[in-house]
Protein backbone atom coordinates (compact mmCIF):
# COMPACT_ATOMS: atom_id res chain seq x y z
CA UNK A 1 0.00 0.00 0.00
CA UNK A 2 0.95 3.74 -0.69
CA UNK A 3 0.16 6.77 1.21
CA UNK A 4 -0.40 9.86 -0.70
CA UNK A 5 -0.70 12.80 1.84
CA UNK A 6 -2.30 15.89 -0.39
CA UNK A 7 -2.91 19.14 0.70
CA UNK A 8 -3.55 22.40 -1.43
CA UNK A 9 -0.82 24.28 -0.11
CA UNK A 10 1.64 22.32 -1.59
CA UNK A 11 3.11 18.69 -3.97
CA UNK A 12 1.82 15.23 -2.84
CA UNK A 13 3.75 13.34 -0.31
CA UNK A 14 3.90 9.82 -0.98
CA UNK A 15 5.20 7.01 1.70
CA UNK A 16 5.28 3.57 1.60
CA UNK A 17 2.46 2.02 3.92
CA UNK A 18 5.55 1.19 6.66
CA UNK A 19 6.79 4.64 7.00
CA UNK A 20 3.03 6.17 6.54
CA UNK A 21 2.03 3.83 9.48
CA UNK A 22 5.22 4.69 11.42
CA UNK A 23 4.35 9.12 11.11
CA UNK A 24 0.41 8.57 11.84
CA UNK A 25 1.09 6.54 14.54
CA UNK A 26 3.51 9.21 15.86
CA UNK A 27 0.66 11.33 15.90
CA UNK A 28 -1.17 9.57 17.68
CA UNK A 29 -3.30 8.59 14.35
CA UNK A 30 -4.17 5.10 13.46
CA UNK A 31 -3.21 3.66 10.05
CA UNK A 32 -6.39 3.93 7.83
CA UNK A 33 -6.69 4.02 4.19
CA UNK A 34 -8.24 6.95 4.51
CA UNK A 35 -8.24 9.98 6.48
CA UNK A 36 -8.11 13.97 7.38
CA UNK A 37 -5.55 16.02 9.33
CA UNK A 38 -7.42 18.93 9.82
CA UNK A 39 -5.93 22.42 9.78
CA UNK A 40 -6.91 23.05 13.02
CA UNK A 41 -5.19 20.26 14.44
CA UNK A 42 -2.05 20.69 12.21
CA UNK A 43 -0.53 22.45 15.38
CA UNK A 44 -0.54 19.58 17.82
CA UNK A 45 0.18 16.98 15.33
CA UNK A 46 3.31 18.75 14.12
CA UNK A 47 4.66 18.81 17.88
CA UNK A 48 3.58 15.44 18.40
CA UNK A 49 5.47 14.18 14.81
CA UNK A 50 8.79 16.09 16.20
CA UNK A 51 8.73 14.93 19.55
CA UNK A 52 8.49 11.64 17.99
CA UNK A 53 11.52 11.91 15.46
CA UNK A 54 13.43 13.73 18.26
CA UNK A 55 12.75 10.58 20.30
CA UNK A 56 13.73 8.30 17.35
CA UNK A 57 16.94 9.87 17.06
CA UNK A 58 17.51 10.01 21.29
CA UNK A 59 17.30 5.77 21.14
CA UNK A 60 19.55 5.84 18.05
CA UNK A 61 22.33 8.37 20.02
CA UNK A 62 21.92 6.48 23.08
CA UNK A 63 23.33 3.10 21.07
CA UNK A 64 25.85 5.31 19.57
CA UNK A 65 26.39 6.18 23.32
CA UNK A 66 26.47 2.84 24.70
CA UNK A 67 28.45 1.30 21.82
CA UNK A 68 31.58 4.10 22.46
CA UNK A 69 31.30 3.62 26.31
CA UNK A 70 31.71 -0.46 25.58
CA UNK A 71 34.68 0.35 22.95
CA UNK A 72 32.66 -1.17 20.47
CA UNK A 73 31.99 0.41 17.10
CA UNK A 74 29.78 2.82 16.68
CA UNK A 75 26.29 1.38 15.18
CA UNK A 76 24.89 2.85 11.75
CA UNK A 77 21.53 3.45 10.74
CA UNK A 78 19.74 0.49 8.38
CA UNK A 79 18.47 2.71 5.65
CA UNK A 80 17.19 5.94 6.03
CA UNK A 81 16.27 7.67 9.16
CA UNK A 82 12.53 8.17 10.30
CA UNK A 83 13.66 11.83 10.36
CA UNK A 84 14.13 11.67 7.02
CA UNK A 85 11.40 9.82 5.77
CA UNK A 86 8.81 12.19 7.94
CA UNK A 87 10.47 15.34 6.78
CA UNK A 88 8.16 15.77 3.10
CA UNK A 89 5.22 15.34 5.24
CA UNK A 90 6.47 17.66 7.84
CA UNK A 91 6.90 20.32 5.78
CA UNK A 92 4.07 19.88 3.82
CA UNK A 93 1.78 19.98 6.92
CA UNK A 94 3.74 23.06 8.06
CA UNK A 95 2.40 24.67 5.01
CA UNK A 96 -1.07 23.64 5.18
CA UNK A 97 -1.33 25.05 8.79
CA UNK A 98 -0.18 28.43 7.03
CA UNK A 99 -2.68 28.56 4.68
CA UNK A 100 -5.26 26.59 6.37
CA UNK A 101 -5.55 24.01 4.40
CA UNK A 102 -5.85 20.23 5.72
CA UNK A 103 -3.84 17.24 4.52
CA UNK A 104 -5.82 13.94 3.32
CA UNK A 105 -5.09 10.79 1.84
CA UNK A 106 -6.67 8.25 0.23
CA UNK A 107 -9.36 10.23 -1.20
Amino acid sequence: MLYRFKSKAGADVVMLAESGDAVLRLMGREPATQGILEAAALPGLLQSLEAGVAADDAQFQQGVDAAKAAGEAAPRRQGVSLRQRAWPLHELMARSQREGADVVWGV
